[in-house]
C-alpha cells in the first residue's frame, strides 16, 4: 500500500512542477512584450489560457525524461535538493533540445536561442526544486519496511481470572 501512495506523491509533485515551470515559461517568454505593452493592464482571461498552455507544453514534453530522473532517484534513494534542481535543468535542457533541428551531418543543433535555452533549463531547475519540496525528500522510503511492533506489556497478576 506505500507503493501506491508513493505513486500518488511523485504524481501530485510531477503536476506541480510541471506548472511551476509552466508558468515560468509563460511569463519568462512574454516579458518583453509585457514591457512593450503600453495599453494598460493584460486580460485575467488570456493570462490563464496561457499558464494552462504552458502547463501542457512542459507536462508534455518533460514526462518521459522527468521520468527518468525520478527512476533514478528513487532506486538510489537521492534526497538531496541538488540532485533535484540539477535533474530538472538536465530536463529542461532535454525539452529544448528536443525542439531544436538536429543536424546529424554536422552533429550540430541548428538555431538555438540561447535566451530561450536558458528560460527552459531554469524552469526545469526550479521545476526540480519544487518536486523535491513535494515528493524527493522521501525519495526511495517506501522500501525500508517498517519496523516490528512491540510486543504489549504483560498483564498485572491480579487481572487473571483464574489467578487466587
Amino acid at each position: 500500500m506505500s507503493l501506491i501512495g508513493r505513486l500518488i506523491v511523485i504524481f501530485i509533485g510531477f503536476l506541480a512542477a510541471c506548472f511551476v515551470g509552466g508558468m515560468i515559461v509563460v511569463v519568462a517568454l512574454l516579458f518583453p512584450e509585457f514591457a512593450d505593452l503600453g495599453a494598460g493592464p493584460v486580460d485575467q482571461g488570456t493570462i490563464d489560457i496561457l499558464l494552462g498552455f504552458g502547463f501542457i507544453f512542459v507536462s508534455g514534453f518533460a514526462l518521459v525524461p522527468a521520468m527518468v530522473v525520478v527512476a533514478i532517484t528513487e532506486a538510489f534513494y537521492i534526497r538531496s535538493a541538488l540532485a533535484y534542481a540539477l535533474g530538472g535543468g538536465v530536463v529542461g535542457l532535454a525539452c529544448y533540445l528536443g525542439l531544436v533541428p538536429f543536424h546529424p551531418d554536422t552533429f550540430q543543433f541548428e538555431g538555438i536561442v540561447r535566451r530561450h535555452l536558458e528560460i527552459m533549463t531554469g524552469a526545469g531547475i526550479v521545476a526540480g526544486v519544487v518536486y523535491w519540496l513535494i515528493a524527493g525528500r522521501n525519495a526511495g522510503a517506501w522500501r525500508i519496511p517498517l519496523p516490528p511492533l512491540k510486543p504489549p506489556p504483560p498483564l498485572p497478576s491480579n487481572s487473571r481470572r483464574d489467578a487466587r
